[in-house]
């Protein structure tokens, strides 16, 4: 399935940037918004994203399968991989191993909130304007916050580590110095990324999400 593993490497290596490392972004823009816009201003967002054309389309297309291809060669490299120290310095070997844990975590984690949020959406079994009142019930639990906070932090590492291994690859940060500046970059965003998501997990716990919003009121 992986032969050309040139071709691979590379295409998944993109594929975590564009549209993976997008969707991330917008994913945290989205669920910031519940932080900022409380109940009213989330389900703004969310009712915008599916009003737009093809937005099935998009989904299938521009997220869940460029995602499961970087999923599925991502965990043939975590289990195919091997650390090298003697290329990569103790540090980077670190961030190597790290690299290939978190993309593990952050599958399972993936899979499991989308079957508890889309999925459920797409069976009708959640009402898609009803979709802070599931988040409510899922951050409200105690187990359930700890596992997202768990998953949340994995994803953030995965996608800014390997953001630092994409620019690497691709010939864009090529010395020590620029590679040494990429390190405080990227983990200055993980650091960024990983409160602003935790943020927003934790608006959801809020007994305001827990009933659809008066949203003529707003």
């Amino acid at each position: 399935m992986f032969k050309n593993s040139y071709f691979n490497r590379k295409l998944h290596s993109l594929l975590g940037v564009i549209p993976v490392g997008f969707f991330l972004i917008e994913h945290l823009l989205t669920n910031y918004s519940a932080f900022k816009g409380g109940h009213a201003g989330f389900l703004e967002h969310v009712e915008w994203l599916h009003s737009l054309p093809l937005v099935l389309a998009l989904e299938i297309f521009g997220i869940w399968i460029p995602l499961a291809y970087h999923a599925i060669y991502g965990l043939y490299v975590a289990y195919t991989a091997r650390n090298n120290v003697t290329n990569y310095g103790y540090f980077r070997n670190q961030m190597f191993f790290l690299q290939r844990v978190t993309g593990v975590i952050t599958f399972l984690f993936v899979a499991w909130h989308f079957f508890e949020t889309r999925f459920q959406i797409a069976i009708g079994a959640v009402a898609q304007e009803e979709i802070g009142i599931q988040m409510h019930h899922i951050a409200s639990n105690p187990v359930n916050f700890v596992l997202y906070c768990i998953g949340i932090v994995a994803a953030v590492f995965h996608f800014s580590n390997g953001m630092w291994s994409f620019l690497v690859s691709w010939g864009v940060t090529v010395g020590p110095r620029a590679q040494r500046v990429s390190t405080y970059v990227w983990m200055g965003v993980f650091v960024i990324m990983s409160v602003m998501f935790i943020m927003a997990l934790s608006a959801f716990v809020n007994p305001e999400f827990g009933q659809l919003p008066d949203m003529a009121s707003h």
